[in-house]
This record gives structure tokens, sequence and C-alpha cells, in this order.
């Protein structure tokens, strides 16, 4: 058993960063500012409060999320839009971008594919940076809001909450019965979210967003993509989620395609790791 001054100089040492990302491959942010001055916007998606919506957007195009009317959560999944195996990894775009993401950082896919599936190219909430409680925007730690956790801790069914809303907008986009959609339905982004850890206890927090009308989240597609976004029944998510009390407030997806797609890109490739597992 350690004695107490062995326990101190153990909890002393200072942590090592699980990946360093110095030969993480980079987007070039300065050529991708040069492709979105110029866009057009081809579509106008709009999120209903306490549901989703499904929308496209091809490799080289770029998708902003806006909030229009008031605070408003939403829950972000993004697909392959020719194959729904490859989705958004929160899990590994948290350990390589960390707890929150913002401008650069890019939405990675699931193994085996483990490529950009997305590159974030402008966060009006960038300012927000990290509070006194430790919170922070656009987290990729919480799970979604899910009735099956309602559930558990209330004993009731709700079936406005994210992941209900997802599987129902994925089985809309793609025809798939409801059994068939939900397995696809993942760990989201939670956009425009202020979340963080509590200090003492280590729980999951949420505080009201500082969203406001005007403010976007933008994004290119670095391959094509099928997306859904759930407008949270939590609202701001101020107080409490999975509920009709909080107030709510539509969000827009835009659909923009810019002149040229940034000098030097192209689509990522799948990774190049053979899939051998040493046999």
């Amino acid at each position: 058993m350690s004695d107490p001054a062995d326990a101190a100089a153990r909890r002393a040492v200072p942590p090592v960063i699980c990946y360093p990302v110095e030969t993480l491959p980079a987007p070039d942010m300065a050529a991708i500012d040069v492709a979105r001055a110029r866009l057009t916007r081809l579509e106008t998606v709009t999120v209903p409060p306490r549901e989703a919506a499904a929308f496209r957007v091809p490799a080289g195009h770029f998708f902003r999320i806006h909030c229009t009317e008031g605070p408003q959560v939403g829950d972000l999944n993004l697909w392959n839009a020719a194959d729904l195996s490859e989705r958004f990894y929160s899990g590994k775009t948290r350990a390589l971008h960390g707890s929150h993401v913002t401008r650069g950082a890019r939405l990675w896919s699931a193994f085996p594919f483990l490529r950009p599936m997305a590159t974030i190219t402008h966060d009006s909430l960038g300012w927000y940076g990290r509070d006194s409680y430790g919170g922070a925007v656009h987290d990729v730690i919480g799970t979604r809001c899910d009735p099956y956790t309602h559930r558990l801790l209330s004993g009731g069914s709700y079936h406005h909450c994210c992941h209900s809303n997802l599987t129902r907008a994925l089985a809309a986009a793609t025809g798939l019965p409801l059994a068939e959609a939900e397995p696809h339905v993942h760990d989201v982004l939670n956009v425009f979210m202020c979340t963080g850890f509590t200090r003492d206890t280590g729980q999951y927090f949420m505080k009201a967003s500082p969203v406001r009308p005007g403010d976007y989240l933008e994004f290119m597609a670095e391959i094509d993509l099928l997306g859904a976004l759930s407008a949270c029944p939590g609202g701001d998510c101020g107080a409490e989620h999975s509920s009709d009390a909080a107030r709510c407030h539509p969000l827009v997806v835009e659909i923009l395609r810019p002149e040229a797609p940034p000098a030097g890109w192209a689509p990522p490739a799948p990774n190049g790791y053979d899939r051998s597992h040493g046999l």
C-alpha cells in the first residue's frame, strides 16, 4: 500500500498526451478560406424544434448550421452518403482534437475507414473558449439524449429526444424501417452546447448555451455526406433535456457550393491499415 507521501508524488506526475498530433494530416485552412469566400447557396433545410431533419452535402461543398430565432442546441450525426457503416466517430475525434471542437478541427469516421469526414471552417462562438467552470461549446463528449436513459431514470417514455429524432430522420432519408435505421444512429457532435466535467465528481454537466441568432458553425464536407441534425428538446440546455418544458427553437442548415474546391484538395482515401491484425 502506498504511503501518503508516495501517493502525493504520484498525483504530481505530469500527464502525457495520448495522441500527439504533430503528424496528423491537417487541413489547408488558407486554401479553404479562399474557397469559402465565394459560396452559392444550393439548399436550406429547417430543423423544427424537438425534431430532426436530414440533408446531403457533396464532397468539397460546405454546410452551415445556423441559430436563427433563439438559443438552441443541435445534435449532429454524419454518414458516408454511399455507405452508412462509415459514420462519425466522436470518441476518436475527441482523442485527437479534445473534448470540444472549433475551427480547424476535423470530424473523423469510424474504423476501418478513419478519415476526415468534415472540417470545421468557421465558428462564430470561437470567442467563448473555456469558462471558469471548465465549460466550452461544441462538445464530442455527450452521447445524445435518448429514450432508454430517460426510461431508466424517470420510468417514462419520451419520443422527441435526439436519439429518436435522428432515428426518424435517417429512416425518412433512406427508406429504412425504424428498426434498421436506429443502429446507425451514433454519438453526436453537440453543436452550440456548453458542457464540461465537474471538478469534484467528474460528472458531465451542461449550462445555458451562449449561442444567439446570427451565430453559425460551418463545415467543409471531405467526402459525400448524409447528415442529420436534431434540435434538442432541451432548447439551450440550461436546465433540462428530454422534456417539453424547455423553450425550443428551430435550427437551419445551409448547403453551399464553392466556385472551386480549395486548391490542392481531394477527398481523403480510407485509412491505409491492411486490417491483418497480426495474422
